[in-house]
Parts: C-alpha cells; structure tokens; sequence
C-alpha cells in the first residue's frame, strides 16, 4: 500500500525510498507548501545518523479534496506525473527537481512523489503576474522541454501520454462555461465572459485546430508552477498536466497568464515569441515563423480553457477565486487582441 500523506510516511518506509540504510533516519517532520489545488505538497525536514541523506525533501500526494481527486482520476493527472519522472523526464532537457522515488497504485488515485527540494529557489506569484526579465530563463527551458521530442513519436512508446479529454471537454465545457460566467459576473468585464461563452460554443473548432508541429507539452507552464532561483536558474514543477500538443500552446499559454497589463503584454510578446524561436535554434530547430505565429494567436485561448475547466472541477478557495479569474482574464485580452476566435472559425 502506497501511504499517501506525511502522516502515513513511517520511517521505515522513506529509507526504504530513498534508498537510505535501515535505522538512518531518526525523525520527520512536514510542512503544507504551495498553492496547488490538485494535489497536496509539503517540505519534509529528515534528520539522518550514519547515513547523509538530503535534509529537507519534497513530498506531493493526492489532494485532501474529494472533488479535486475526482477529476484528477478522470484526467489521470495523476499518472501523468508519475509516469513523467519514471519515464521520460530523463530523455528531457528541462530544468526539475530530482526525483527519488514515484509510485502510483492501480487506482490511479494513491501515489506518492519525493522530490528535490528545490530552495532557496521559490514559486512565482500567479497573482502579481511577471514581466519580460523574468519570463526570459523559463522561455529558455520550455525550448529545453520542447526540443528532444519535436515531432518525435514518443506517443508510440509511451502510450499514456497521448491520453487526451476531447469528449469529455465537448461535453462539460458548455455547461461548465455557463456556471464559471455565473461565479465570476460580478468581477470579470462582459467581454471576457462573452470570450468564455463564445470559445466553449466553439470547443471542438478550437481541438480541430492542426498545429505546425506537435511534442511533449507541459500543459499548465505558469508563474505558479516554475520555481525562480538566485542567478536566474528556473525549476520545471507540477506536471500532471504533461501530454502531447503544439509547443506554441504552451508559450502562448505562458505569456498570456502571466503579464498583469495588457500594454505591456501586447509591447513585450513579439519579442519573448523569438526569443523561444531562438532558444529553439540553439537545440537545431528552425520552424516557420509564420505558422508558429498562427498557431500561437489560436492558443491564446488555452488559458481561458484552462481557467473555465479547472475552477468549476478542483476545490474552491480565496486565492483560487481570483487566480482562475486572473487566468481567464489576462488570456482573453491576449485572445481578443490576436482575434483568435476568428482565426479557428475560418479553419
């Protein structure tokens, strides 16, 4: 049985995981850390004797929340993270915290992460946003990410990866839609809920889109799940999300979450969307210009995709309130100003 909380975690069993002698580790102690609602994470301090294992660890399990396990299970986002670190993070170039030990029952649902602790490297404030200087680093690693699976058939040797949520999100979106223009009326302008309305009556145009090229995507590559160090390294966290996509989906998905001022969005975004061509062309790519620009003013809307699915499906909370109305309304302007509604209706 996987243990699937600090509390459940015996001695015995993290020396086992970690690879560690029998009778080392003399104490644990944990702490809640992060803001994800999908999952829970929390910084283990270990205190070791004859044995110089790491002081501090990061330990991510399932979420306390029934609804936020549920549809995780449905996504397998779960799995996803699991098999992540297992199976191919090795094959990337992405920046992450080591993994010491992934486990993941049949279910699905129960698993057990240990990780690196990353610090003094530290999460980037969704809420507050980002400019250009430090977007620059985490543009860098998501060509590190995209660059050894480019138009690969990775999909043919790691099925999993290819799990997709088409029905699914031609099913919910329409309703789930109506109720996130319901919850957020009071506090997003009209023309971002009639965006939310418009993209979830056009769902299946936006999934028919064809991107210019295909690889393994992060999926939800935001301030929240990036962990910014000291000198400008950046760390790669949360990749229950990780599948296979158009990597212009995951940088439109970056900027347009991340900029609090439009203006300066809309100034800044011509030239980070070269920069990632760049960071591109330093791993040997060189992908058209103006299809990838396509194909990034039709992702702009994965951000308001995003916002609309998660907030009506994980536990409800304060910070989440305002975080998925600042990842509905920040994309939607990007969308808006890049007619990306058009662009799908005439595919």
């Amino acid at each position: 049985m996987i243990p699937t909380s600090p509390g459940a975690f015996s001695l015995e069993w993290l020396e086992q995981a970690l690879g560690a002698l029998a009778g080392s580790l003399r104490h644990m102690s944990s702490k809640p850390i992060g803001t994800g609602q999908m999952s829970d994470s929390f910084r283990l301090a270990l205190e070791w004797q004859g044995h110089a294992g790491p002081a501090t660890i990061i330990a991510k399990c399932p979420s306390h929340d029934e609804r936020s396990r549920h549809i995780a299970s449905v996504l397998k986002n779960y799995a996803k993270e699991v098999r992540w670190y297992r199976e191919l993070a090795a094959q990337s170039q992405v920046s992450r915290p080591h993994c010491y030990f992934a486990e993941l029952a049949e279910n699905e649902v129960d698993f057990a992460l240990l990780l690196g602790d990353c610090a003094p490297a530290a999460q980037a404030d969704q809420l507050t946003g980002a400019g250009a200087e430090l977007l620059r680093p985490a543009i860098i690693q998501l060509a590190a990410l995209h660059a050894p699976f480019w138009n690969s058939d990775v999909a043919a040797r790691h099925p999993w990866i290819a799990h997709e949520s088409r029905a699914l999100l031609e099913q919910a979106l329409p309703v789930l839609a109506e109720d996130f223009a319901v919850r957020y009326a009071t506090r997003l302008a009209p023309e971002i809920i009639a965006l939310a309305r418009a993209l979830a009556a056009n769902i299946t145009h936006f999934l028919d889109w064809k991107g210019s090229a295909s690889t393994v995507v992060h999926g939800d590559f935001r301030l929240d799940n990036l962990l910014f160090a000291p000198g400008g390294q950046v760390f790669v966290v949360d990749w229950q999300t990780v599948g296979i996509g158009c990597p212009f989906a995951d940088l439109a998905y970056l900027i347009g979450t991340s900029f609090a001022d439009p203006t300066e969005r809309s100034a800044q975004e011509a030239g980070l969307f070269d920069e990632y061509l760049h960071a591109l062309a330093a791993h040997g790519l060189a992908p058209s210009r103006d299809a990838a620009w396509r194909d990034y003013r039709v992702y702009a809307l994965s951000g308001v995709l995003m916002a609309i699915f998660a907030s009506m499906n994980v536990e409800r909370t304060e910070r989440g309130d305002e975080m998925f109305a600042l990842m509905a309304e920040r994309p939607a302007r990007q969308a808006l100003d890049h007619g990306s509604l058009d662009l799908i209706a005439q595919a």
